[in-house]
């Protein structure tokens, strides 16, 4: 029997935006296989990111449910949902979202600090992901001394250091040249491997999907089609011959 770790269940988000209703989700559902990588595309508006905040538990859906691990993220409080969003899920944004004042040690350690280990038991935790992920020598340097790949593998590292059983990745490699973005793509695999860890990311970069298990399109607000890697073909500019969004 597959081993499910993440299923949305009808997941419907309605916003009210003024005298305006905002269906940013229509009644999504998914299931993501434990050690799947998953990537998750669409226009911008197409309601990624809406979906990204709920399977995370950062934001609540209008209707629906998220059930990870066969919890239901509805039945849990504030303090049950933290522990959660700390433990079991890892998150990695774009814009890297580090600590400016803080050093890459730093930026790592106050997430294992957060989950209850003593500022020194988090340094040494902090210190071997970083070097686990090739900034060993970069440890005492603030995020403005580090070019944006080592900042995006500095906010890799934050998100692995409480050892997630999954990853939420939105755009990790937007902001990234093409050579950066390709040894990001290829930590991250090889994390996944590693660690048997599920990766679900939002992406528009053609080298992301060649990676993934796992291809869905989100488009209004709904599930428009998944696929196994092996079931498209990958083209600059294109996917299965369709021109891309």
């Amino acid at each position: 029997m597959a081993d499910i770790i993440l299923q949305a269940q009808g997941l419907t988000k309605v916003y009210a935006m003024g005298a305006e209703t905002v269906h940013a989700l229509k009644g999504v559902s998914l299931d993501v296989l434990r050690g799947q990588y998953v990537s998750i595309m669409g226009p911008s508006g197409s309601g990624k990111s809406t979906f990204f905040n709920i399977v995370g538990g950062l934001d609540k859906p209008t209707a629906g449910e998220v059930v990870m691990d066969g919890q239901r993220f509805g039945d849990l409080n504030s303090s049950q949902m933290a522990w959660v969003r700390c433990h079991k899920v890892g998150y990695i944004f774009q814009s890297f979202n580090l600590i400016p004042s803080m050093t890459a040690l730093e930026n790592v350690a106050i997430a294992r600090i957060f989950s209850g280990l003593t500022p020194s038991e988090a340094r040494k935790h902090a210190a071997a992901v970083l070097d686990q992920v090739g900034l060993g020598h970069r440890l005492r340097h603030v995020p403005s001394e580090l070019s944006g790949g080592q900042q995006q593998r500095v906010a890799i590292a934050r998100a692995m250091v409480n050892k997630p059983e999954m990853i939420l990745a939105d755009e990790p490699t937007g902001n990234l040249d093409l050579h950066t973005g390709e040894d990001i793509i290829r930590l991250l695999v090889a994390l996944q491997k590693e660690r048997n860890i599920t990766v679900i990311t939002a992406t528009h970069d053609m080298k992301m999907l060649a990676a993934s298990d796992v291809v869905v399109w989100i488009r209004d607000g709904q599930i428009a089609r998944v696929a196994q890697r092996d079931e498209i073909t990958i083209e600059v500019g294109s996917i299965d011959g369709k021109t891309l969004a």
